[in-house]
């Protein structure tokens, strides 16, 4: 990956990502689905000026769906859980 910004597309803000935000300072984020668990830390420490402690990383695979007569699909995409180090904070997540 040549830039950190395509490496991170956004941030999930779900009612579950937030509670681990809360309880064990770990955000959830949508990344690119060719990046390694390397360049995404590399990329969240460079953008938001933190330091990981560790990532966890979840590839989706796209899902057929239905609606009336219409078929097609939901989008395939890589998630990855980042925990940031003891009193650091992502200011992306405070809603």
């Amino acid at each position: 990956m040549s830039n950190y910004v395509d490496i991170i597309k956004s941030p999930m803000l779900t009612e579950a990502s937030l509670k681990l935000v809360e309880k064990e300072n770990k955000y959830t984020f949508k990344v690119n689905r060719d990046a390694h668990k390397d360049e995404i830390t590399k990329a969240i420490e460079s953008l938001f000026n933190v330091t990981v402690e560790s990532i966890n990383t979840a590839n989706y695979v796209k899902k057929p769906t239905r609606r009336g007569n219409y078929t097609g699909f939901k989008p395939a995409y890589k998630k990855a859980v980042v925990k940031l180090a003891k009193g650091q904070k992502i200011a992306a997540f405070n809603v």
